[in-house]
């Protein structure tokens, strides 16, 4: 165990079914869509064999990510000395928004399925107070009411099994523990991923769904069906919204040409001339968000919340 877990002495408890805890991999990426030959996993954001480029994950996901974070934690009830899970935890920006609420007395688990993911947590958060896992968020590897809190942030749009991974939630939390996730809304709410994955699907008709899989939960009502079908009590679904902006268009664009994140993996595999194609599209339809040369733009994203 590392020192994470050494903090507390009832934590030999912590990992069950024979987990172990992190270690760098020697090969990166496990994904296993394929689209035009080359292999591409929606609920990962890189391509396989590549590291994260922490550069362009910032400027693709994690600058509007943030700006959720605060009220997931707030939704799942974290507060100082909390056990934490952060559920398909990416580069660790809900589990760095935990840490510095739970405080030394508490521990920040970060779960990813993505191997790449969880180097790049480790080498933003470091060791003291975070423990990454490396795990499936549908088949936890934890004991029952480990957590006092679950949190999962852009993640659970991705799962095979939305319901059997909120009935992973739920188990692992202590009674009466809360968990919260974080979704994007509609695409039109969203139109920073959402003309994208508009451009791409009508070029790429049969993986349409696939390139919606971000706001596949954008339903308010289907997301609280599915806490309250996990046994969920106070289920709540909150809108909240934010707003952000590029410098100019090919800012915006560089982290997609960077092919960090499922939409530009997508947008890379393809041949140059519907790149180029796909791409004047994207502009002409940003345009109207356009002002003084940059791109502003409102983020709409809903938070569901239930207690165990």
């Amino acid at each position: 165990m590392s020192a994470g877990l050494h903090a507390y002495p009832e934590e030999a408890l912590l990992l069950g079914r024979g987990a172990v805890t992190w270690r760098p991999p020697a090969r990166v990426g496990h994904e296993r869509r394929t689209l035009m030959g080359k292999r591409v996993d929606p609920g990962l954001h890189t391509a396989p064999g590549r590291p994260i480029d922490p550069v362009s994950y910032e400027q693709y996901i994690g600058r509007w990510s943030r700006l959720f974070v605060p009220a997931l934690l707030a939704a799942a009830e974290v507060t100082a000395g909390c056990r934490v899970l952060d559920v398909a935890t990416g580069a660790g920006e809900a589990a760095l928004g935990a840490m510095s609420v739970v405080t030394a007395a508490g521990l920040v688990v970060g779960a990813d399925i993505s191997p790449a993911m969880l180097v790049a947590a480790r080498a933003r958060l470091g060791e003291d107070g975070f423990e990454p896992v490396g795990t499936d968020g549908q088949a936890l590897p934890f004991r029952d009411g480990t957590f006092d809190a679950v949190v999962c942030q852009l993640g659970l749009q991705f799962f095979a099994d939305r319901g059997r991974g909120l009935l992973e939630f739920r188990r692992v939390l202590r009674p009466g523990g809360c968990a919260a996730a974080c979704v994007v809304s509609t695409p039109d709410r969203a139109p920073m991923w959402g003309v994208l994955a508009d451009v791409l699907g009508r070029r790429l008709p049969e993986q349409r769904d696939t390139l919606h899989l971000s706001f596949a939960l954008a339903d308010a009502e289907r997301l609280e069906r599915l806490l309250r079908s996990a046994g969920f009590r106070d289920v709540r679904v909150m809108r909240e919204t934010r707003s952000g902006s590029f410098d100019n268009f090919a800012a915006y664009w560089a982290p997609i040409d960077a092919g960090t994140g499922h939409l530009p993996q997508v947008y890379r595999s393809l041949p140059d001339s519907i790149r180029r194609a796909v791409r004047e599209e994207v502009s002409t339809r940003l345009a109207e968000f356009e002002s003084d040369g940059r791109l502003a733009m409102t983020i709409e994203m809903l938070i569901a919340a239930g207690r165990a």
